[in-house]
């Protein structure tokens, strides 16, 4: 490998590295209020039926709300596993096993354990979580499982699961724009250039008027793409 090889593969895996630990770190707070929101726009859906019908998932609703709260706070040892008082989102999963809350509890035990850095457990429970179709917060958990993949240095599957969590919903472009983004550092860094061209223009393409759209010519350009 020349000189000039290795510092391209050593820059593309130093931006990979900053994205994946700075990442949560510039965006946290954001990512959690509007999943937060989401999270309960969409288990209000599903539990709609329940809470006229099953007195079971009411009863997980009142109890996740106050794991809920916690994950809220960052407090994310006791939201994930709980006190004697307040149950945990593990003790929901366990408790509530078939409702709609239950499922739910798994996408928050999953991105606790990511934030905590136990990323095995975190795959584990994002796989279990069932979207049921709802494509915003499928995204966002996709999203997720490429960061823990990523992490897990598996990047083929991080890759996989990045380039769905930016095509899912375009709606939102912030989240889709930096998930295709990821995909295309990780691409480089297993040397799958025209891979990551692709990546990268489609980013341009979808997401112009984003952060990554605005700076992604540079990225093509060391790819030896130019307008």
């Amino acid at each position: 490998m020349s000189e000039k090889e290795k510092v391209h593969s050593t820059d593309a895996e130093s931006a990979v590295i900053d994205i994946t630990k700075g990442f949560w770190a510039n965006n946290s707070k954001k990512i959690v209020y509007a999943l937060s929101a989401i999270l309960v726009l969409v288990g209000g859906i599903w539990g709609y039926d329940y809470f006229i019908a099953k007195p079971k998932e009411q009863k997980a609703q009142e109890e996740i709300f106050r794991a809920e709260a916690n994950f809220r706070k960052d407090s994310l040892s006791l939201a994930l596993n709980g006190n004697s008082t307040t149950p945990g989102f593990l003790k929901i999963i366990s408790k509530y096993k078939g409702t709609a809350t239950g499922n739910l509890a798994q996408l928050y035990a999953g991105e606790c354990y990511l934030q905590l850095g136990d990323f095995k457990n975190a795959v584990k429970h994002l796989e279990a979580f069932d979207a049921n179709g709802a494509k915003q917060i499928e995204a966002k958990a996709e999203g997720l499982l490429g960061d823990a993949y990523s992490e897990l240095k598996e990047n083929d599957k991080a890759i996989s699961h990045y380039k769905k969590a930016g095509q899912l919903f375009p709606e939102d472009a912030f989240l889709s724009s930096e998930y295709l983004f990821r995909a295309g550092l990780l691409l480089e860094l297993s040397g799958k250039t025209n891979e990551a061209i692709s990546v990268y223009k489609e980013l341009k393409e979808k997401f112009p008027r984003t952060e990554k759209g605005f700076s992604i010519d540079k990225y093509l350009a060391r790819l030896g793409e130019t307008n």
